[in-house]
């Protein structure tokens, strides 16, 4: 009958475990079996010498020794006798000095020669042995027997037989296998525990699927386009995939460490250490905007997932601005109309020279505004952004200034960063301002270049901001607006107004990107008071523009960037 090798994991480790708890029990008992047997003989022969002792220090042996002859009824018989019969020795033999026997068991052998050379006992030495001799095997000493006076007159002999000390090590070998078999047992007991144990942990999955599992898992986790981040009980990183290393800047040596020594303290450390609770939580990882969620695991650790919003986040904005410029659209259509109708009633009566005059104004009007943000912002992207912005504030009933102190060459290294940050800090102004009414609501904007520094200040006529919360706004998750409705135009993050407040989910990231994307630089952002009541934030960008005047970039015919 073939014996099957188990297939599953805690089959296979149970018969391992008995397999090697039976060996080991086997050669355990072996091991104190070979050792056991040599002490027995060690015990027996010591047994004899003590005897052999005993004997040769009775003096009337030794002086009926020199006084009798050796006869099966002589006194040197009956003592040795005695002694015998009261040890349970097998023999005790006394010799005179040529080796002639004076006591014997078998009284026969009285009056002949040893068989075994006596020489060693006669010359005043012990002897120690096992050995064969008339009466078969025995564990036998020898020691020398000395007269009154100290002269080696003879020597003793005893004997203990060896089936006596084999009967001592068949006794000890049933009490060994007892406690061998219940170590046995235990064993077998601990090693089915442990069987069913891991037979729970892996599900009942075979060793050959153990080794698929994890390529799967390995090309499963390296393969999507989501960061995974697992931690062990004690916060330790145990896995962290490509994209997870490539979202939060980690090297894959991340691996056995906190997170708190591979992430600096912020709340992207906080949220996937699970000290903010939430799913969905928005962070900020460098420049890009992370949607994280963790989820514990049953061994006490916990596993995070991670999902790069950075360009849903900027469609976003993107989408924001072109809604506000719809709104913008409207207004005008609404005024152009009403312009229009001014125009014709003009006509209509004859004033063509005021009709002339009012075409004039307005046209002059609008010309003026966008030649005086493109004489001095020469970047044709964030002069774009501005003329766009001040319609949309012009609508809200806010003027959009620009610093007599701007003055920004077309020579910007990644004109899209300043976009950002630009946009970012209007749009905070217009919220701020239009929530703390004022008789003249305006913000101003100021762009230089300092060397190849570029500094971005936006200042407003809003609440401002108390000086305990200054730090507070640039950090991720914090948002100073109250959570407006669902496709509310005012569902807008960061304005700063009287209070503040952890952030709904989607609010709080935009200031925090302004300061990440100014630490990217190596800058700063920085928000202080302004003379009048109201805010005034400061970006500073070192090494955003290039060191020649030539732009980085020029648009096409189309109006792309190239």
């Amino acid at each position: 009958m073939r014996i099957r090798w188990p297939r599953r994991v805690s089959g296979q480790v149970l018969a391992a475990q008995l397999s090697i708890t039976a060996g080991v029990m086997v050669l355990a008992t072996a091991l104190f079996l070979a050792p056991l047997s040599s002490e027995i003989d060690n015990q027996a022969m010591h047994q004899a010498l003590a005897i052999a002792q005993t004997t040769a220090a009775d003096p009337d042996i030794a002086r009926d020794l020199a006084a009798t002859e050796p006869t099966p009824s002589g006194p040197v018989q009956r003592t040795a006798e005695r002694i015998r019969r009261a040890t349970g020795a097998l023999y005790i033999v006394v010799m005179d000095s040529r080796g002639v026997r004076w006591s014997h068991t078998t009284t026969a052998r009285i009056g002949e020669h040893v068989s075994t050379d006596p020489g060693e006992a006669l010359s005043g030495r012990e002897v120690l042995q096992i050995d064969v001799g008339t009466l078969g095997r025995s564990a036998r000493a020898k020691v020398p027997l000395r007269s009154g006076d100290g002269r080696i007159v003879g020597a003793v002999s005893v004997g203990i037989g060896y089936g006596s000390v084999r009967d001592q090590l068949l006794a000890a070998v049933p009490r060994l296998l007892l406690y061998a078999g219940a170590a046995l047992g235990v064993g077998v007991l601990a090693a089915i525990a442990v069987s069913r144990q891991l037979r729970r942990r892996t599900h009942g999955v075979a060793f050959a699927d153990i080794s698929a599992l994890l390529d799967e898992r390995e090309a499963m986790l390296h393969g999507i386009r989501e960061g995974v981040v697992a931690f062990d009980r004690h916060g330790r990183i145990r896995l962290i995939n490509d994209e997870a290393g490539r979202l939060l800047g980690i090297r894959p040596d991340a691996t056995g460490r906190t997170l708190e020594e591979s992430l600096p303290p912020g709340r992207t450390t906080d949220v996937l250490a699970g000290r903010v609770d939430g799913a969905d939580l928005l962070t900020v990882s460098g420049a890009r905007v992370l949607v994280a969620n963790r989820m514990p695991t049953e061994d006490g650790g916990a596993v995070a997932t991670l999902r790069d919003r950075t360009e849903l986040e900027l469609l976003g904005r993107e989408l924001d601005s072109t809604r506000g410029l719809l709104d913008a659209l409207r207004a005008q259509d609404h005024e152009h109309a009403n312009r229009l109708h001014t125009l014709l009633g003009l006509l209509e009566l004859g004033l063509h020279e005021r009709a002339a005059q009012f075409v004039a104004e307005l046209t002059n009007a609008r010309r003026a505004s966008a030649e005086q943000i493109s004489e001095r912002v020469h970047d044709p992207l964030l002069s774009a952004l501005l003329v766009g912005k001040s319609a949309i504030v012009a609508e809200r009933g806010v003027a959009l200034r620009i610093s007599p102190a701007t003055l920004l060459p077309g020579r910007v290294v990644d004109p899209r960063d300043l976009v950002t940050v630009l946009g970012n800090l209007v749009d905070n102004a217009l919220d701020a301002v239009a929530a703390h009414p004022s008789p003249a609501p305006f913000i101003e904007v100021e762009l230089r270049a300092e060397g190849t520094t570029a500094v971005l200040r936006v200042s407003d006529t809003g609440p401002g901001v108390p000086p305990g919360m200054r730090e507070q706004i640039f950090t991720e998750g914090w948002s100073t607006k109250r959570p407006a409705r669902p496709g509310s135009r005012d569902a807008r993050p960061d304005a700063h107004e009287e209070f503040a407040t952890v952030s709904p989910r989607g609010r709080g990231i935009g200031l925090a990107l302004v300061r990440r994307l100014a630490e990217r630089y190596g800058g700063m952002a920085r928000v202080t008071a302004r003379a009048g009541g109201g805010a005034v934030f400061t970006v500073v960008l070192p090494e955003a523009l290039t060191g020649d005047d030539t732009p980085t970039h020029e648009f096409t015919a189309a109006g792309e960037s190239r």
